[in-house]
């Protein structure tokens, strides 16, 4: 961008526009895990088909034309949608008919099963069950419904977009097999995502979808309408049942039910994580993903489509309990709901966004998985020996980290370890097909670049640099328009937290972010968007961060970094233990892929992105432990022949100089911002280890939530950093659990209950931080 003053003493602005400029191809599934699904759903014409917005509603989408029916579009196209299938009449003679719910019923009974009023205390049992997850659809408050949410949508948001593309790969993909079930796994921004989603799906021609609701506690009336909608609940406490032998007979309904629901060919919204806690497998995503994979397994259904989903908002409607709050005693009810939609009117959302990514099958995708379980290598070895300083032999990074890779043998161990290797792989997918927002672009620059103020051109420079990144590693953005439009349309939705002040001698204005632990809350929020995006070279300069800390004792005063070199096993060990430390999903990487070859994909992109330049021969190293120096490029020493001989000695290492890209001034430190808010999460609980009670996994998530409230100075720290928090510590042998009568209780290991080792771990922690 440039801009002078022209002869009327106008300020005139020229966009020269990048030729690398396009929206990318997005959303494709995994090569690796379903390479008939990737060659088979997609066509490359369907991203030339374009958006449109699902509120906006003309005569064209109705079979009639005049003056009237302009006016009365919205009413006529609602009642010329189709409800293409339903719930079968006899749902309960076939539940209670399941092989399944008549074992667990029986073994309740004590065996008398052929007794007649076993029978019928057994069919009331399965109809007050069966009552509790679902209800018959009411077409007519249906439509009426849908009437209303299409103009509360559109009062709500100025568009909701839906790319054309997409929802035709979906279509196809449904053509292609006919008989095969949809079901979509998607994010969740908001509790409005559930109405959202099955609008579109509706309105769309997709039929009405069962959509799965989580943790939300609703009121009887509530409950009931949200059932006619198409609303399905889990049973009481069924994430608890799967060891309780009262509860046997809830989770054989569900699945019965689940099955029957695909039978008929209805389409099924799981959502994988919780508004609270993004990028976290929640518990009710695997209560229903675990009978969707007996159902396959079992033979029920040939085989289920899943379509990942993501959602994006400029700004995420209000939710009914604040950022991992705690659920309130009192259940939602019809008239709280109605009060926070008036309240919602009288604000101003933005635009919002749904993707839908590549569809793949699920029996592929379950025997690709367990053929590469059956070729899975030697556990990892743990970080402790790194963290405590102890010499270690080189571990083997062979394969894909994570509790799902463990060697298991019993049936219940297989299931568990599959649900869960098809949520994160789900969700990571639903991740990377979700758009980013302007206001994710900016506030990420607000949080991790100009933490002060920043005056207005300079923002719409770094925003245009932020957008072209983000492009160029094949991610979608939400948005178009002029630049200067869009930054601004992006400071009036962070109005709240900011200050503008116009500098009347520059014609420019100061964009002051306000000092405040909420600013930093509502930007760190926001700006989780570009983490997923940036994931990798964001690791890959927290390595480069911790290298130079190492170095800096041995040459005195900080030398330039541009004359500094490292070995590649130096990076490949920096990298390889921070993606140990940090869970995958909270990165947005493939959970199929192993460690080995993510560190080396990180590697290659910061050489591609310019951080790292590989060393030319003659030239000498000031950091090297490699044995031997490069003289020919390393892909001059592979061998492509047959050889089963694999040896990593028949080819020179490579050294690598830090470069700063003279285009993007400041790369490395913005890379090492993005990961600084996780980090330090992690940095101030090493002080919560203090404590010498430990409760169970749930209540010390709630006692490290509070502790960190108290020194950030947030009413609600964000619920998913804690989440995140525990599970490294449980991964990297910090904390551990142990069975107890009352549930699971976390305990501190033996290396750090002093505190020398908690010392230890918070070094260890910091030296990837940039503080």
């Amino acid at each position: 961008m440039k801009a002078w003053f022209s002869d009327s003493g106008q300020r005139v602005e020229v966009f020269i526009p990048s030729r690398r400029w396009f929206r990318p191809l997005m959303g494709r599934c995994c090569q690796a895990c379903t390479p008939r699904s990737w060659d088979g759903f997609y066509h490359t014409r369907l991203s030339s088909l374009g958006f449109r917005s699902a509120t906006w509603v003309t005569e064209e989408d109705t079979r009639y034309r005049g003056w009237l029916v302009r006016r009365i579009c919205c009413v006529l196209a609602v009642g010329s949608w189709k409800v293409l299938t339903n719930t079968p009449g006899d749902l309960l003679e076939r539940v209670c008919s399941n092989k399944r719910v008549q074992d667990v019923a029986a073994s309740q009974a004590c065996g008398c099963r052929g007794d007649s009023k076993f029978q019928q205390q057994c069919k009331e049992k399965v109809l007050g069950i069966l009552a509790g997850i679902q209800a018959p659809l009411c077409l007519p408050m249906l439509r009426l419904c849908c009437w209303a949410l299409l103009r509360f949508l559109s009062c709500l948001f100025f568009s909701v977009q839906l790319h054309r593309g997409q929802l035709d790969m979906v279509l196809r993909a449904v053509r292609r097999k006919p008989g095969v079930p949809l079901v979509f796994l998607s994010t969740h921004k908001s509790q409005l995502d559930g109405l959202l989603l099955s609008f579109l799906l509706f309105s769309q021609g997709l039929g009405v979808p069962r959509v799965t609701v989580g943790n939300l506690t609703c009121s009887p009336r509530l409950r009931a309408l949200l059932g006619c909608l198409g609303a399905v609940f889990l049973p009481t406490r069924v994430e608890q049942a799967l060891s309780d032998q009262d509860g046997e007979l809830p989770v054989a309904v569900l699945a019965s039910y689940v099955e029957e629901v695909l039978r008929s060919r209805q389409p099924l919204v799981v959502f994988l994580e919780e508004p609270s806690a993004p990028w976290h497998l929640s518990g009710p995503a695997r209560a229903w993903l675990a009978p969707l994979y007996r159902a396959v397994r079992d033979g029920a259904v040939p085989d289920i489509l899943l379509v990942p989903v993501g959602i994006a908002y400029d700004r995420t409607p209000d939710r009914f309990c604040r950022d991992g709050a705690e659920p309130s005693a009192q259940p939602l009810g019809l008239r709280a709901c109605l009060w926070a939609a008036c309240r919602a009117l009288c604000r101003c959302f933005g635009c919002a966004r749904v993707d839908l990514a590549q569809p793949f099958s699920l029996q592929e995708f379950v025997a690709k998985s367990l053929i590469c379980q059956s070729s899975m290598g030697k556990p990892l070895e743990e970080l402790l020996p790194t963290i405590l300083g102890m010499l270690s032999s080189q571990p083997d990074y062979s394969r894909a980290d994570g509790p799902e890779h463990r060697m298991t043998t019993s049936s219940e161990a297989e299931e568990e370890m599959m649900v869960t290797k098809l949520g994160l792989h789900a969700l990571s997918d639903a991740i990377a097909c979700s758009a980013v927002t302007a206001v994710g672009i900016t506030s990420a620059l607000l949080l991790h670049k100009h933490r002060k103020c920043v005056r207005l051109s300079q923002l719409m420079a770094d925003f245009a640099w932020l957008l072209e990144e983000t492009l160029l590693r094949q991610h979608d953005v939400s948005f178009s328009g002029q630049l200067r439009a869009l930054v601004l349309h992006s400071l009036a939705m962070l109005r709240a937290h900011l200050t503008l002040y116009h500098l009347a001698p520059l014609g420019d204005v100061l964009v002051v972010v306000k000092d405040s632990a909420e600013t930093q809350w509502e930007l760190s929020c926001h700006s989780t968007q570009i983490v997923p995006i940036f994931a990798s070279e964001a690791v890959g300069a927290c390595a480069i961060r911790a290298l130079l800390l190492e170095l800096l004792p041995f040459v005195g005063e900080a030398p330039c970094p541009s004359s500094i070199t490292f070995s590649e096993d130096e990076l490949h060990h920096k990298i390889l233990t921070l993606l140990q430390l940090l869970p995958p999903s909270l990165l947005g990487l493939k959970p199929c892929q192993p460690l080995d070859c993510q560190s080396q994909d990180i590697l290659d992109k910061l050489t591609l992105c310019g951080l790292l330049e590989a060393e030319e021969e003659g030239e000498r190293y000031l950091c090297d432990v490699s044995s031997r120096r490069c003289r020919t490029p390393h892909w001059t020493n592979l061998d492509f022949s047959d050889s089963d001989t694999d040896s990593d000695d028949n080819h020179c290492k490579r050294c690598f100089r830090i470069c700063e890209p003279k285009d993007s001034p400041g790369f490395l430190l913005f890379f090492c911002h993005l990961l600084s808010p996780v980090l330090a999460t992690y940095v101030r609980a090493v002080a919560f280890l203090e404590q010498h009670s430990w409760p169970q996994p749930a209540m010390c998530a709630r006692a490290l939530q509070q502790f960190l409230a108290e020194e950030n100075g947030l009413e609600h720290p964000m619920w998913s950093l804690v989440l995140s928090t525990l599970q490294s510590f449980k991964n990297i042998g910090v904390l551990k659990e142990r069975p107890s009568p009352s549930g699971p209780l976390l305990h501190l290991t033996q290396p750090f209950c002093s505190s020398e080792g908690r010392r230890k771990l918070r070094a260890f922690l910091e030296q990837f931080m940039q503080l």
